[in-house]
């Protein structure tokens, strides 16, 4: 699952001059955007749909990331899901606690139960601890995420 968290082609997207800070190893662009352009500085949005808004900080900010719903290749599909965070050790990732009840039929009573999951976090939030959050499903980032 991705944090409200894919088309190749720049088809129905909106691009926007900005810089990019490059903080990882590897050398980071955009698919969509040719990175040797002289003097103006292009960056490659999208809608995600589904009455999300394209948050601001996607729009004018300096990261890059390709997981991103907003600014990368990853389509918003299934499931949206509400949790709780409990953790953000993880780069760009946290995981969220969902609880429910369960119907036990022999006491005919509810029992509590939860479940977590990780989710990738896109730069464009700032998430923490015990704030409640909305995921949208996607195709398997990683091995666990």
């Amino acid at each position: 699952t991705t944090s409200l968290s894919s088309l190749p082609t720049c088809a129905s997207s909106s691009v926007i001059m900005a810089d990019v800070d490059q903080n990882e190893k590897a050398f980071q662009k955009q698919d969509c955007v040719f990175a040797g352009a002289k003097g103006k500085k292009v960056r490659y949005t999208r809608t995600v749909g589904l009455g999300f808004k394209t948050p601001k900080a996607a729009v004018e900010g300096g990261y890059i990331d390709k997981k991103c719903p907003f600014t990368g290749n990853v389509n918003i599909r299934g499931r949206i899901l509400k949790g709780v965070v409990v953790s953000t050790k993880m780069t760009r990732t946290v995981v969220i606690r969902r609880d429910y009840l369960r119907f036990v039929r022999k006491y005919r009573r509810f029992e509590k139960r939860h479940s977590t999951l990780s989710a990738h976090c896109s730069p464009a939030f700032r998430v923490k601890e015990g704030d409640v959050v909305t995921v949208g499903q996607c195709r398997p980032l990683s091995k666990t995420v």
